[in-house]
């Protein structure tokens, strides 16, 4: 890494009616993560929704109100992934998503982390929910890596990045 550390970006961020806001209580982003994550049937596997629950306690965290969330993991100084995002189903198509993931560009961009990465269902299964997540991060400028068989037991997993 090159360059002095900028500061922390500021806790809240709004985004015309939507404000993004930096959980700090770990409690509270395992709280929000289990609200929204029940909210969505496409986190059905038991272990791994305990598993985001858990982890997200000690991860940078955004939120918009207890609508939508989005838990970053910093694999290095320079690449972080997008570890859990989710948007309660009431407020899909309504740039929730969107403003979430441009607040933690912003916040990984200020740390001088210069790539992001995100895992999702890849490609080779038919999962309908699955395509409108990666249509979703094409349209952010993630690029497909690669499908990768055999890290997720039984569910072929896309990596996607994007520069930041």
């Amino acid at each position: 890494m090159t360059g002095k550390r900028a500061s922390q970006p500021r806790d809240k961020v709004s985004q015309g009616q939507m404000s993004v806001v930096q959980v700090e209580d770990g409690a509270e982003r395992s709280r929000l993560c289990e609200l929204v994550l029940s909210d969505l049937e496409w986190f059905g596997i038991e272990e791994a929704t305990a598993a985001y629950i858990r982890d997200v306690a000690e991860l940078p965290t955004f939120r918009i109100g207890d609508d939508a969330l989005l838990s970053l993991k910093l694999h290095t100084p320079q690449a972080a992934e997008v570890y859990v995002m989710g948007v309660r189903r009431a407020r899909h198509r309504q740039g929730l998503g969107r403003t979430l993931l441009h607040a933690a560009e912003a916040y990984l961009s200020a740390c001088f982390v210069e790539y992001l990465q995100v895992k999702t269902l890849g490609p080779s299964d038919p999962d309908a929910g699955y395509a409108k997540t990666r249509s979703f991060y094409l349209a952010q400028g993630f690029a497909p890596l690669e499908e990768i068989h055999g890290l997720w037991e039984h569910n072929p997993c896309l990596l996607l990045v994007e520069r930041l």
